[in-house]
């Protein structure tokens, strides 16, 4: 009981740091001196929205525990005694769960959870079944964006005649995009007969999955002098402006020689600023790689490495069943799971993460 009580204090105290640094923050972002310096009001305004949610809790929390204070005090009424008992029982029965969510909270986040997503599928083994997995991935990411309430915007656009794709991607935009998909990294593999397979045989494909985090311009500097931006004809499946301008981009970054191409917009100008986004984000994940001890850390506390490596997931369709190989999780479901109902999954993982780092903080 007394173990219990102390970690209620323990958390109380933190979160009422949280409340005084929100408000201090609130102050900040509407100062002049602040607005008018983009890095750091971007920085603070990122800091005011990832402390929000955990503001709101820390208001429920200390609401709760002064109720239960005086609830208490009312014991000591004899009047009140018998509506204070129940009173008192009633929170107390609240304040578990509570102080669960706000154990929770307080864990150490990444602090990229908030970001937008750049979300790329490539074809992996398999020939053009490998291609087809890629694409009904791609679908069900859209599906899933569209279920969180986000938006998903085709950044390339590499789909094939046959409706399958070599490799595309979608920018996510919303609230704590990466948080959720990030999990999502890694080699996703399919068992199932292939609509051209006329002796009814299974076969595995594989398609890779890399989701990163979308920098911000202050946080990416790019000198020009470093990029090489080449102007084609846009290709693909279909599309009334497939090879009627030169409207696709394709920007290689010399020092690094990464490469992102861009021809889902009419626009060449369009295309540029979307591979321009892609590529910042690239590059903010090596700089992370490079430099960032703690990203490192944070690696192997997830739920697997995120390798593109690593065969994460299990798509049997003549059994109807996903596996994720790294929580052991097996569902029943395929059908919907493939039409973007992946909470079940994205739940489980997100647990695991916090179970392996509530034991490592104690």
């Amino acid at each position: 009981m007394q173990g219990n009580y102390n970690e209620q204090e323990r958390i109380a105290r933190q979160l009422e740091a949280v409340e005084g640094r929100f408000e201090e923050l609130s102050i900040q972002i509407t100062r002049p001196e602040v607005i008018s310096d983009t890095p750091l009001f971007t920085r603070l305004m990122r800091e005011h929205s990832e402390l929000s949610d955990l503001n709101e809790l820390a208001v429920r929390y200390r609401k709760l525990l002064n109720d239960l204070e005086a609830a208490r005090e009312m014991l000591e009424d004899p009047e009140l005694r018998d509506m204070a008992v129940e009173e008192v029982e009633a929170l107390e029965a609240q304040l578990p769960e509570l102080t669960r969510e706000a154990r929770i909270a307080l864990l150490p986040k990444d602090p990229d959870d908030s970001r937008n997503a750049i979300l790329e599928v490539r074809a992996g083994a398999g020939g053009d079944e490998a291609g087809l997995f890629g694409a009904q991935l791609l679908r069900m990411y859209s599906h899933y964006a569209a279920r969180q309430g986000w938006t998903a915007e085709l950044i390339e656009d590499g789909s094939t005649e046959l409706g399958g794709l070599k490799e595309s991607t979608l920018l996510i935009q919303g609230r704590n995009v990466f948080q959720k998909l990030k999990f999502e990294s890694g080699v996703h593999r399919v068992q199932r007969v292939p609509v051209t397979e006329s002796a009814g045989r299974i076969h595995t494909s594989t398609a890779t999955v890399a989701v990163l985090p979308e920098a911000e311009d202050v946080e990416v500097e790019i000198n020009p002098a470093d990029l090489r931006i080449d102007t084609y004809r846009a290709s693909g499946a279909g599309g009334q402006h497939v090879n009627r301008t030169d409207s696709a981009v394709r920007i290689t970054h010399l020092p690094t020689g990464l490469v992102v191409t861009s021809q889902d917009q009419r626009s060449q100008i369009q295309n540029r600023e979307k591979a321009m986004r892609v590529l910042k984000s690239r590059l903010y994940e090596l700089q992370r790689e490079q430099q960032d001890t703690e990203y490192s850390n944070r690696r192997r506390l997830q739920v697997g490495t995120g390798d593109r490596s690593e065969r994460i997931r299990t798509y049997n369709f003549p059994q109807g069943r996903v596996t994720d190989h790294r929580i052991g999780l097996t569902l029943y479901k395929i059908d919907e799971i493939m039409e973007g109902n992946l909470d079940e999954i994205i739940a489980a993982l997100t647990l695991a993460e916090q179970t392996a780092l509530m034991e490592q903080n104690g």
